[in-house]
């Protein structure tokens, strides 16, 4: 459907109306200068939604999410609260208790039922999550308000080893005969630089939408939108045991009725989608060590699986993203990618198109100007554009290229 939407500056998930955030230090990382507990506040109680990790080694605080979301997705939540430097996964049933007192402590600083709380935690894996930190619950809920400034700071709060916070929000009036005249607004913010490719979110994404929605509508919206975006993301192949994308919807712009189809319901997919689709390009360009943002084009697919087997192949090869790092215009890797991934396809029908540059047509390789590559490779965006000619499928997966940097920032991630 097209929506006219527009892009709100600098917004995230305080840009709908009805919530309020806080970024604050709390003392799970050690350094005193960054922002490592996030808070996240309804006005009211309101719609949630979630899509999480199919890592088996889940953590703590995504089996607390999913058993509130009542095994279906959704439900209804106050809060989320969301820390950093600390995984709280493969702790065990400590770590499970301490999610679930980390949630009732917020209750009772928010006057809400334990219940209503939603946690989310990112960080090393493995080393118990202290208690202690939590005691600043009310620091942070003191300081939460429904200004800019407060959804950036909690987009900083969730970062490990992003770069910079990562958030956006879009609004749009409504063209629906029942909300004639409303607007109404999604926003989030996300985390996500390393231990990427999603299996139905991303690593941590709070969203918010005054928009509203009941809670079946809002989980098949997210699904679809995670899909379509957070999952097309791949850094390095790793799926977290901690991923977590909530979505908490105020109806705040319209709150006397909740809807779940119709032209409304159309125009809020595609807000959410522009939002997810947004965030998720901004993790893969901030893949650790990246200088280039990565898209794989890929059609002619003979199914949906071998489009994704055939584009996902490509992305994770890390052949194929040294080359691009090094600015090397080598389609044998691409070839050879998909060739490996499974998809079926004839080797003689497969084009491929490198920054909009013909370097294989039907199998066989195009002279192409060398010179020209190394010009094309210096935008920051490097496109890639794969036909395998053998049916109507198509998808798009995006990545970033492997340079010294990500070793160096993986080979001492826990000193």
């Amino acid at each position: 459907m097209n929506v006219e939407l527009t892009s709100i500056p600098h917004g995230g998930i305080t840009a709908a109306a009805g919530f309020k955030a806080s970024g604050i230090h709390a003392g799970f990382r050690r350094n005193p200068n960054k922002l490592d507990m996030a808070l996240l506040v309804a006005d009211e109680p309101c719609v949630a939604a979630g899509v999480f990790t199919q890592n088996v080694f889940c953590a703590a605080p995504v089996q607390l999410c999913q058993d509130r979301l009542n095994g279906v997705g959704y439900g209804t939540a106050r809060a989320v609260v969301a820390n950093s430097g600390n995984a709280n996964a493969a702790t065990g049933t400590v770590g499970l208790d301490v999610a679930y007192k980390s949630a009732e402590l917020v209750a009772a600083e928010v006057g809400c039922a334990a219940d209503e709380v939603l946690v989310a935690s990112t960080g090393v894996i493995g080393v118990p999550l202290p208690m202690d930190p939590f005691k600043h619950i009310a620091e942070a809920l003191a300081q939460a308000d429904a200004s800019t400034q407060a959804g950036h700071d909690a987009a900083i709060a969730i970062m490990t080893t992003d770069t910079h916070p990562k958030e956006c929000a879009y609004s749009w009036t409504s063209a629906d005969p029942a909300f004639e005249g409303l607007r109404f607004t999604v926003g989030g913010c996300c985390k996500g630089s390393g231990m990427i490719m999603p299996n139905m979110a991303t690593l941590i994404s709070l969203l918010t939408t005054d928009f509203p929605i009941t809670g079946p509508a809002a989980y098949a919206a997210l699904k679809e939108a995670a899909d379509e975006s957070f999952n097309k993301v791949t850094v390095d192949s790793d799926t977290s045991t901690n991923d977590t994308c909530i979505l908490l919807a105020s109806g705040a712009a319209a709150p006397q009725s909740y809807v779940s189809d119709g032209i409304a319901y159309e125009e809020f997919r595609a807000a959410l989608m522009a939002v997810c689709t947004e965030l998720a390009r901004k993790i893969a360009i901030d893949g650790e060590g990246a200088a280039h943002l990565i898209t794989v084009n890929l059609r002619g697919a003979a199914t949906d699986a071998d489009a994704d087997l055939a584009a996902r192949a490509i992305a994770n090869s890390p052949l194929v993203k040294t080359a691009i790092a090094g600015h090397d215009a080598n389609w044998g890797r691409i070839a050879a990618a998909a060739g490996k991934s499974g998809a079926a396809f004839e080797q003689e029908k497969v084009d491929i198109d490198i920054m909009g540059m013909p370097v294989l047509r039907k199998g066989l390789p195009v002279e192409f100007s060398e010179e020209e590559a190394l010009r094309r490779f210096e935008e920051p965006e490097i496109v890639l554009d794969v036909n395998l000619g053998a049916g109507e499928c198509a998808t798009r997966i995006w990545t970033c290229d492997f340079t010294h940097e990500y070793i160096r920032i993986n080979g001492d991630y826990r000193t």
